[in-house]
Order: structure tokens, then sequence, then C-alpha cells
């Protein structure tokens, strides 16, 4: 396989590097990260340059306002984001997750109504899979979604958890037991709640960063339109896999540069602090070497989603290498710094320690890595399932 960009690649590459130069704002550039970075005004209208500029749904069709590019340009996008430590749309749920599986599994009229105004950034979405009592194990969900008597709406009872964003949501993709009755994995129906709905509450969750990204949603007796059901009554879960494969899909890419600038930041701080020491040396390789076999594998990811149109399993174990491999790297950095590692605001304005804090919920967002192993286990390699 030949890694190198094409012409056209390398024109996108080129095009993209200069455009964040030009305009990304100063204030935005080198974002520590956490909640804080979604809202306000200025994350918005920096979304909406995105959006204007073609970058906001780049490989959406045409015809739902995207630019209809190859898979390569969208991980030539996040690369140059990530590297140009540019924070990103702040409808990332919206674009990531609910737009493609509204493209895939909407109506004509869900994809006019949302599609617009998702890479606008005009209206945030929020994911509601994840449960209490179900974690990260879907088919176990406990939320009800009850088609009412007169077939026109839905009624919507349970609570959701881990939901990312849900205080500034607009809309919801929830996933809950349409049809108790129903055998395993037939018994899921998958709607769109509005956020705003009477019934919906939202209580935010105070993480060990002191900020709150994730949150809980309580829902009661919210009602829900006929047609914003996606899909079918009970074929919930092949609406849900959906959304997963694109939530893990090229966005690899963004994750694995990520991690390069925070291996070339902790190499700069093992120069400053004079780490020479072999043990830390050997520390220090291992991480550079374990980046470069993310790279490769996001490459042959990119290939089977460019030969067939569907992200393949390499997402997930992406994913789960990825957040393993940030906290070990992070922990490091606090190691090096010392006894200076226990302040927020030392020298470095408590950017270690943030990212050391901030990556205890990388295993467990977007699929524990408990439940990542057994999708690689069992759907991969093809072991006998665990229970």
């Amino acid at each position: 396989m030949d890694l190198r960009d094409t012409p056209e690649e390398a024109a996108f590459r080129a095009e993209v590097r200069s455009w964040i130069q030009e305009h990304m704002p100063d204030e935005l550039r080198g974002h520590r990260g956490g909640a804080a970075r979604f809202e306000g005004e200025a994350l918005r209208a920096w979304s909406r340059e995105l959006s204007d500029a073609g970058y906001s749904g780049l490989t959406w069709p045409s015809e739902y306002g995207g630019r209809g590019a190859p898979y390569s340009f969208q991980a030539i996008l996040f690369e140059e984001m990530a590297r140009a430590e540019a924070p990103p749309h702040v409808g990332v749920i919206g674009l990531g997750m609910a737009g493609p599986t509204i493209m895939a599994h909407g109506t004509e009229e869900q994809k006019a109504r949302y599609l617009p105004k998702i890479l606008s950034a005009e209206e945030i979405w929020c994911q509601g899979f994840s449960e209490p009592n179900a974690g990260s194990d879907l088919a176990a969900v406990q939320t009800a979604v009850t088609l009412a008597p007169d077939g026109k709406r839905f009624v919507v009872d349970g609570q959701k958890v881990w939901s990312s964003f849900a205080h500034i949501a607009d809309f919801c993709i929830l996933v809950g037991r349409g049809d108790p009755e129903a055998p395993r994995y037939q018994n899921l129906t998958y709607v769109i709640v509005d956020m705003h709905a009477s019934g919906v509450e939202v209580r935010p969750l105070r993480q060990i960063t002191g900020e709150a990204e994730f949150n809980e949603i309580f829902f009661t007796d919210v009602e829900v339109p006929r047609e914003n059901l996606l899909g079918e009554i009970g074929h919930g879960w092949q609406v849900a896999m959906t959304t997963l494969l694109h939530e893990r899909g090229t966005l690899g890419f963004a994750l694995t540069t990520t991690l390069e600038v925070g291996v070339r930041k902790l190499l700069a701080l093992a120069r400053e602090r004079g780490a020479d020491d072999p043990l830390t040396r050997d520390r220090i390789a291992r991480e550079w070497i374990e980046l470069q076999a993310l790279k490769y594998t996001n490459y042959r990811s990119l290939t089977k989603l460019m030969q067939t149109g569907i992200p393949g399993p390499e997402g997930s174990g992406v994913k789960l290498h990825w957040s393993e491999q940030n906290q070990r790297l992070t922990k490091l950095a606090l190691e090096l710094h010392g006894p200076e590692a226990q302040l927020l605001d030392g020298e470095t304005g408590g950017f270690w320690q943030f990212q050391q804090l901030r990556s205890r919920g990388n295993t467990i967002e977007a699929g524990t890595s408990e439940v990542l192993r057994n999708i690689i286990a069992e759907r991969v390699l093809g072991l006998p399932r665990s229970r």
C-alpha cells in the first residue's frame, strides 16, 4: 500500500492547513479540552465557519449539504485539525453519529428537517444509549419507548447516563425498549427526542476534572411524535449499529493525531527535564512505537471504508488502544514532573494534570474497554461468546 498522499489529497491537505492557519481565532488555538470547549458563542461561530467553508459533513452527499468528498479527505481534515490543536465542530455527535444515521434510515422529511441544521451548528445533538443498569450493553436497556394507543406518538420513560453535551443539546438520538416481550435484539426502537420537550430533565455529572461534560437524562412521560421514529419499531438494534459504526469510523485519525501531539509534547518535556535514564527512555519509546501501530491500523481501516463504504471493526481496536495508551502517556508525563505534578497551575498551567484526570473517562466513553474487548474477541477473532 502506498501511504503517501495522492496529488489530490496533498492539495486538499495544503488547503486545509492554510485555511486553519488563516481562520482559527487565537483564543481557540491549543484548547485544553473538556466540556468548556463546547460552550459559548466563540465555538458556535467557529463551527459556522467550518460549515461555510464546506468542512462540516465533508463526505456527506451534496444533496444533503456535504461536499461528497472521499473518506480520505475526512481523515486528512481530522489530522490537520488535531495537528493544529484546533477545536472540533461543536456538533460532533450530530455530524458523526446522528447525521449519518438519519441519512441511512431516515425519511426524506427527516433529512430535510435535521441535516442542514446539524451542519450549521444551529442544533446540537446528544446520544441516549447507555443506562445505569446496562452500561454499554445496548441490548439490555430498560428505557421504555411505548407506542400510544392512537398510534400517532410514543411515550418515553426511563433514564440515560454518560450523555455528552446533553446539557446544551436540542435533540437526542435514543434507543429504548419498544416491545418488552420480543427477543433480545428485536425489542429495541430508535427515536429522535426533542430535549426541550416536557418531561425531559438533564442533570450534569461533575467529573474528576471539575467539569460536567457528561450528563444523566431522565425521561418522564415524554411524548415523541410518530414521525420521529428512525427505522421501524423493533429494529432499533440495526439502526443503532449504523450509529456506532460511524462513531468509530474515520474518528480514529483524529484520536491518533491528538495522541501524536501528546507524544511530541512528552518528548519535549523529557528533554526539558533531562530524563535520560534507560527505563524512562524505554517507556517513551514504547509510546512512540505504539503510536506508529495505531497510524497503520487507521490506514487499514480507511482502505476498507473506501472499498466498502462501511466502517470495519478496526475502529473498535483503535479506540480501545488509544484510550489506554493516552492514560499511560499522561501518567508518564506527570511522573516526569515529579513533585511538581501535584500543582494544578504550575509551569505548564496544569495541562498534563488536566489531561491525566480527563483520560480516566477515555476507557468508558464510546464503549468501555471491557465491551470493546468482547466485540473484538467475538466478532473479529471468532472466539466463543462470553455468556
